[in-house]
């Protein structure tokens, strides 16, 4: 264990449980804000690799038909 990781556990036992909520609920935060950052990340390079493949954009027509096609999937695997 690091020293600061001994260090906040120190401070911790110290405080009363509905002040170590809060440290709980501050904690799933930052790491939620973290997650966020990774998946933006991923994100932007997925789309630009999909860019990089130069493909003529999808029309309106070509994009309802996929969604149609994907909600009659769903329907017969529920």
């Amino acid at each position: 264990m690091t020293a600061i990781e001994t260090r906040l556990l120190e401070r911790l036992k110290q405080l009363p449980p509905g002040r170590v909520a809060d440290v709980v609920d501050c904690v799933e935060f930052l790491a939620a804000r973290e997650e966020r950052t990774a998946v933006a990340a991923r994100l932007g390079g997925a789309m630009a690799k999909l860019d990089a493949l130069n493909l003529a954009p999808l029309t309106e027509d070509e994009i309802e038909e996929e969604v149609q096609t994907a909600r009659q999937a769903r329907r017969q695997g529920a």
